[in-house]
């Protein structure tokens, strides 16, 4: 619904990782827009395909609108988004990939489909500190070398804006609760998304239920 494109290199670098300058790929795009793969896969694989979203909600709402049965075709969605009951990481109501596009986050929040939506009131609590980092950085293996230099930016920016030694794995976070959910604990109900507004992005939680 027009929403408009957030490109946070302030916080992972101009180029996503780490201001590295890595060689762009040599692969060009496929022609299929994501939404119509999204469907593919989820009727191809009827409650088998689970969906880890790490950003705004865009392309799943697309395939949502594009197709009826995808919400009961696909397995799950478990995303990266939303603060409950805590202060949001864009402003004081909202979270980065739910302000990124607050009416695609309603649509996949209603659609009937089983979401699982990790918030920043979890991944706030997964940090990887700096003595971590610097146990990491005496590795000699190349990955780990690798990200070390691509956390550079993001840790100066942890540092600034939050006056933490360290920084918050989101992305992680929300990759283990698709991987062992079991780790986590979960509370049960409805999301709706603020969708426009001073508190644009903000979501609701109802009926808490533990489970």
């Amino acid at each position: 619904n027009n929403a408009k494109l957030r490109i946070a290199g302030f916080v992972h670098g101009t180029d996503g990782l780490g201001n590295q300058n890595f060689p762009p790929p040599k692969g060009k795009p496929i022609e299929q827009s994501a939404a119509d793969f999204l469907i593919e896969q989820a009727k191809l694989h009827p409650g088998k395909v689970t969906v880890v979203a790490l950003g705004p909600l865009t392309n799943i709402a697309l395939a949502i609108q594009g197709d009826p049965e995808f919400s009961k075709n696909i397995g799950q969605i478990v995303l990266l988004g939303g603060a409950f009951l805590v202060n949001g990481n864009v402003n004081p109501a909202s979270e980065a990939n739910i302000f990124g596009d607050p009416d695609a986050a309603d649509i996949v929040f209603t659609s009937g489909a089983d979401v699982v939506a990790v918030g920043i009131n979890v991944t706030h609590q997964v940090v990887f500190t700096d003595a971590d980092r610097e146990k990491l950085s005496r590795s000699d293996g190349k990955f780990a070398q690798y990200l070390c230099k691509i956390l550079d930016v993001y840790f100066s920016y942890h540092h600034d804006a939050y006056n933490i030694k360290g920084v918050y794995l989101h992305d992680p976070a929300t990759i283990l609760a698709a991987v062992d959910p079991s780790l986590m604990t979960y509370t049960e109900g409805v999301v709706r998304v603020q969708t426009s507004g001073i508190t644009k992005g903000l979501t609701i939680l109802y009926n808490k239920q533990k489970r």
